[in-house]
């Protein structure tokens, strides 16, 4: 039986695409979606709580390379095989090379659900890869423009909402620690698995939108990519975990992660870097394609790949 924040999903899934009048409200959505990143942020920085060191250090730079070359390898796939643009290649070469923050938090659960051993460190994986691909990508694309700005896309990237609730949530739970955070427990630490259903009920929502909002057989080829990269991309973050010996939970979060796309930070950063790229497109492929096949069916696929090596 599917994991019942699956189900949540399913169900917004399922009442989108028979055009259903079933809502969440934008400002609810936005409420969850702040709470989210925060709450994994700070389940992440205590479990650090007295556990960094400087060795963690190459470790982290692993998994930062890893998010320079999910983009570098798709970029080629998505001109030559796909046939985008040079800068709709870029676009979604950025989101396949960044994560899904929604991936995550249904992996953790699922890792922390089957008994999975997760590293302190393993939050960080999500703040790792969150900017690696989207700098590089919009780098590109502005040498292929002959434009400059990179200080600025580099800034923006920082500064994004993701980037700072995860950051600043992962800086709070390591200086306070559990016992720190103890008030703020009952509510955001253990409504978190709720949080979490209610995000991904409207993200099945979103999901049956982007496709009444498309023409998903017009673009085939896309639609193609987004069903099957997952699952090639994968490899690379199980490759990466055997490669530091990571935890069995650890290696299947890195795996989710390199499989899925951003459909939050790499829209924000695209949408005034490269203003000639279709962000439909990519919004169709990362959240209409690769999160429910990601969800649905690879995360299962995933952990028996990685249970396989453990």
């Amino acid at each position: 039986m599917l994991d019942i924040v699956i189900a949540f999903f399913a169900l917004g899934l399922v009442a989108g695409l028979v055009k259903s009048d079933l809502k969440v409200p934008v400002a609810i959505y936005d409420t969850l979606a702040i709470l989210l990143m925060l709450v994994l942020g700070l389940k992440g920085g205590m479990a650090l709580h007295g556990a960094l060191s400087a060795a963690l250090l190459p470790e982290l730079l692993a998994v930062a390379a890893l998010g320079l070359v999910l983009p570098v390898v798709c970029y080629p796939v998505l001109r030559r095989l796909v046939r985008l643009s040079a800068d709709d290649a870029s676009s979604v070469a950025a989101h396949y090379g960044s994560v899904s923050a929604g991936t995550f938090a249904v992996v953790v659960a699922l890792a922390e659900r089957s008994g999975l051993a997760l590293a302190p460190q393993t939050t960080l994986y999500l703040v790792m890869l969150e900017l690696p691909a989207i700098v590089l990508m919009l780098l590109w694309q502005r040498h292929l423009s002959g434009r400059d700005g990179g200080t600025r896309v580099l800034w923006e990237a920082l500064t994004s909402r993701g980037v700072l609730l995860l950051g600043g949530g992962v800086l709070i739970g390591y200086l306070y620690g559990p016992v720190g955070l103890a008030p703020l427990k009952p509510v955001l630490i253990d409504g978190f698995k709720t949080m979490l259903s209610l995000y991904l009920l409207e993200m099945g929502l979103c999901t049956a939108r982007s496709f009444a909002a498309s023409s998903p057989l017009r673009h085939w080829r896309l639609m193609l990519f987004a069903a099957l990269a997952p699952f090639a991309l994968a490899w690379g973050g199980i490759g990466v975990a055997l490669m530091l010996q990571l935890p069995e939970g650890s290696a299947l979060v890195l795996a989710a992660l390199a499989a899925s796309a951003s459909y939050i930070a790499a829209p924000a950063a695209i949408r005034s870097a490269i203003p000639n790229a279709d962000l439909g497109l990519a919004t169709l492929a990362a959240l209409g394609i690769t999160f429910p096949v990601n969800v649905l069916l690879g995360l299962p696929v995933y952990q028996r790949w990685v249970h396989c090596f453990y």
